[in-house]
């Protein structure tokens, strides 16, 4: 079964949840499987058993699980992953001694984009976007409920803005990972029955 531990600083930071995912092939509880990943997490196969992307490459099309755009469909594409500092930290505003350890920013870039159906909220097509470290911990993004989080050159995406079909979007996303650890893949979850995605971070 997957835990969930929270991070909530408090009021005199930035108010926050982190979101930390244990175990090692756990998905996204409260969801139904979805996409086409289901295979053994390698290059080789057929097209509908690759779980293994390289960043840049896109997924599947995903079919989106919320009621108000059900049947509408998007892609999902990390570009890029770079690990923040212990300064970017400090002066992100939040309240460091609130967090459950010390932690270190990871920023990915991805690209969205609406293939099909009803116009998709940019929140509700990178919502199942999870950083994997080199220890197995799993981490979902950095959720700011009061206040602001400032990273450098990673500004906080428009998560209400509606893309329809054929529009992308460019985003960044913070997760907090345990310092000393390092970023080792993105994953996209695909509920309890399927594999998640993942893209290995290099180097």
């Amino acid at each position: 079964m997957r835990t969930w531990t929270r991070a909530v600083p408090a009021a005199l930071g930035a108010l926050a949840l982190a979101l930390a995912l244990a175990g090692c092939n756990d998905t996204d509880s409260g969801k139904s499987g979805k996409g086409s990943g289901s295979g053994s997490g390698s290059d080789s196969g057929s097209a509908d058993d690759k779980t293994t992307y390289r960043l840049g490459e896109a997924s599947p099309p995903q079919e989106s699980t919320m009621q108000a755009t059900k049947d509408s469909t998007f892609t999902v594409t990390p570009t890029k992953v770079l690990t923040g500092t212990e300064a970017d930290m400090a002066e992100s505003g939040l309240d460091l001694a609130e967090l459950p350890g010390p932690k270190v920013p990871v920023y990915v870039w991805s690209t969205l984009t609406h293939k099909s159906g009803k116009p998709m909220p940019v929140g509700d097509m990178d919502d199942d976007l999870v950083v994997r470290t080199d220890q197995d911990d799993r981490t979902k993004a950095l959720l700011v409920l009061m206040g602001d989080a400032t990273w450098p050159d990673c500004p906080a995406p428009d998560t209400e803005k509606e893309l329809s079909e054929g529009q992308s979007a460019e985003i960044c996303t913070t997760f907090l990972i345990t310092r000393g650890e390092k970023a080792a893949a993105v994953e996209l979850t695909q509920g309890f029955y399927n594999d998640p995605l993942e893209w290995p971070v290099k180097g």
